[in-house]
């Protein structure tokens, strides 16, 4: 019977051609350096309904597209949210890239869990790394939901959180800028919205607490 010889050259490039592959999918392990939660109110015409925002700054030798899964974990209440890297989204803040989602939500809406969470960051090599992040704002809401009103060319805001912003959209509902109005009543032809701007919604912010309420969306024009 013949043997086939495989050559000690042969043996060393393929050790060599195995390592090199396991090296190339993963170089090194994900990294957590920030983590964020924030509780968001939507008005839903008059029946408030919770979301978390939800964003992870990542640190990736490999880089970004290294990265595969985004998780949330409330471990207390056995909750998971899972997060592909087809389903978040982005956003850059001062040159640093932030993933993650606007959307946490429980099922039926209900009210999202408090205290402990924690964010797995995982990579395609299937190293992973996580950060813990702690949410502890009241239950229940302890402002009245804030109110935006539209009479020609005046706005007029109602609101207990020390921070307001208009969110304006097109004909089609896409979003196109934010503005913060200089104070809580006066004339929208004042604030430089674009000319394509039709529609606009209260985005008010209680930052040091993290919780904010969006109100919806009200017409520009009769």
């Amino acid at each position: 019977m013949q043997r086939r010889i495989i050559f000690p050259a042969r043996i060393g490039a393929l050790v060599l051609f195995f390592l090199l592959l396991s090296w190339s999918c993963s170089q090194s392990a994900p990294e957590i350096r920030y983590g964020a939660l924030e509780l968001v109110y939507y008005e839903n015409g008059g029946n408030p309904t919770e979301r978390f925002t939800f964003f992870v700054l990542p640190q990736d030798n490999d880089g970004a597209e290294d990265l595969e899964e985004l998780w949330l974990y409330h471990d207390w209440d056995g909750l998971s949210w899972r997060l592909s890297s087809g389903d978040w989204i982005t956003q850059t803040v001062d040159g640093n890239l932030w993933i993650g989602s606007r959307a946490i939500a429980m099922e039926d809406d209900a009210p999202l869990p408090r205290g402990q969470f924690r964010a797995v960051l995982v990579d395609k090599g299937g190293s992973r790394s996580e950060r813990l992040l702690s949410f502890d704002a009241p239950p229940e809401r302890r402002r009245e939901f804030p109110l935006l009103s539209i009479s020609g060319d005046r706005y007029r805001i109602v609101s207990r959180y020390p921070e307001q912003n208009l969110l304006i959209y097109d004909d089609q509902g896409v979003y196109l800028l934010t503005v913060s109005p200089p104070a809580l009543e006066g004339n929208i032809s004042a604030l430089g919205f674009p000319s394509q701007a039709e529609s606009v919604s209260l985005w008010s912010r209680d930052p040091a607490r993290s919780v904010s309420a969006f109100t919806d969306i009200v017409p520009l024009h009769d």
